[in-house]
């Protein structure tokens, strides 16, 4: 095998998880070199001005991919988040359907199962999640509003689910 044409749907599909895994891992070992370094405020920081561009890079790709038209609303948005890098490790869902909202929660995050399986205390990803939440949405369409339902360092994350947005018009 010379190619990616020559390998098995499955193969890619295998490939792809592996894909997500390996840049979930690469993301969490550059956030510890740099919480060892500088320390956890300043890899927040750090992560979130990340997060900031790499959310619309990662929105405009799936957009390109998928044929989602900029200003598709929140049909546009629901669709895309299930192309999201991390949607084929985690376990998420769309609850509370309106004509002009939805709720997107994380019921089981990968990072968040793990630090809760090592009885760590939940990662505080909430203000990181805001800019790439809100970031993800608006390059799908600037009309969409992002609302943060719940995430840690939030007193019930990790209860019912992790985190949970909710996308308005």
């Amino acid at each position: 095998m010379n190619n990616s044409r020559e390998l098995s749907p499955e193969l890619m599909q295998g490939m792809l998880v592996d894909f997500a895994k390996n840049w979930l891992a690469h993301d969490g070992l550059w956030f510890q070199a740099a919480e060892k370094q500088y320390g956890l405020e300043k890899a927040i920081e750090l992560d979130t001005q990340a997060w900031e561009k790499f959310t619309v890079i990662e929105a405009k790709r799936i957009m390109a991919r998928h044929n989602i038209a900029e200003n598709s609303g929140l049909e546009g948005l629901k669709k895309a988040l299930y192309f999201r890098l991390y949607a084929f490790l985690n376990i998420q869902e769309i609850r509370n359907e309106t004509g002009n909202s939805f709720d997107f929660v994380m019921i089981d995050c990968r990072v968040q199962s793990a630090r809760k399986r090592k009885q760590m205390p939940l990662f505080p990803c909430k203000s990181v999640g805001i800019v790439e939440y809100t970031g993800f949405a608006k390059t799908i369409d600037p009309r969409i509003k992002t609302e943060c339902l719940q995430c840690p360092p939030d007193a019930k994350a990790g209860e019912e689910f992790y985190c949970g947005w909710r996308f308005s018009i």
